[in-house]
């Protein structure tokens, strides 16, 4: 190739590097309480405000609450702990568990930032994983590594990343990481997939035990159900008290009857959906 053609092709590769946008750099690892992972790149975006709600708020899941909360404790003081996989109806508080979780037991042992790191991670970017922990084996902060709504559907082998994180691996988990993971799934894959594997394999149990058993090697499994009406009211005036809502109790019930009927449920979730057209209705901010 002509030389002078060279010496052009690398000056326009070079313009057109310095054109493109730059991925920002990875934030501090010391300085925030919080962050996400993004896969492309490989860097740690800090989240300046999380979005959650007070743990004393979440109604109706003291049970869960209490096993988390003392779960996670044990993992901040440098103690034994488990990855957990919460799991079950959709809106009953299993993400918010974890965010308001995470910021009790941080405030209790003097944060923001506190000792305790949150790291959200995508669903899709569970392959990545290996990566992110190998980012922040060396730090002397603790992370909770956190992934909402995880599932696995089809040929996906995303799985096959988890389960060497949370059960082996040459390296295994490092100490300073714990795992927590929201499912809607208990095995987090669906049943007509599971009892289809079976009937068209050779060996059923063995087709789909690697996939099944990936939730086995969460150590705690949190159920979350929908709530009944008396819990559902609790939850109700639980935020109206909060909030100072200044409406009388009857009201307040029967209109969270009927908000509840259009939406086909009662959960965390339409409750506070409920709280925010009330908040509305009167004309005052939440938060």
């Amino acid at each position: 190739m002509d030389q002078d053609l060279k010496a052009t092709l690398s000056r326009i590769a070079e313009a057109l590097d310095r054109l493109a946008p730059a991925e920002p750099p990875s934030a501090d690892m010391a300085e925030f309480e919080a962050y996400v992972w993004h896969a492309m790149g490989h860097r740690l975006e800090a989240v300046k405000r999380v979005n959650r709600v007070d743990l004393d708020l979440l109604q109706g899941i003291d049970r869960q609450k209490a096993t988390l909360l003392e779960n996670t404790r044990r993992f901040a003081k440098g103690l034994p702990a488990n990855n957990a996989l919460l799991w079950g109806a959709r809106g009953a508080g299993k993400s918010s568990i974890v965010k308001a979780t995470h910021a009790k037991v941080n405030r209790e042992m003097g944060g923001p930032p506190g000792p305790l790191a949150l790291i959200e991670i995508h669903r899709e970017d569970i392959p990545s994983l290996p990566i992110l922990l190998g980012r922040v084996r060396e730090s002397e902060r603790r992370f909770m590594v956190f992934c909402d709504d995880l599932s696995f559907d089809g040929q996906d082998a995303a799985y096959k990343s988890l389960k060497a994180v949370l059960d082996g691996g040459i390296e295994g988990r490092p100490e300073n990481v714990l795992f927590y993971a929201t499912s809607n799934r208990r095995h987090l894959m669906p049943r007509d997939m599971i009892e289809n594997e079976r009937s068209t394999a050779i060996n059923p149990s063995e087709a789909v035990e690697e996939k099944v058993s990936l939730s086995d090697r969460f150590g705690l499994w949190l159920g979350f159900h929908n709530a009944d009406q008396d819990t559902f009211f609790a939850m109700i005036e639980g935020y109206a008290r909060h909030y100072d809502l200044d409406v009388p109790v009857e009201a307040l019930r029967k209109q969270a009857i009927e908000w509840s009927v259009t939406r086909g449920s009662r959960s965390g979730r339409v409750a506070w959906q409920f709280i925010q057209e009330v908040a509305g209705q009167l004309g005052k901010r939440l938060g």
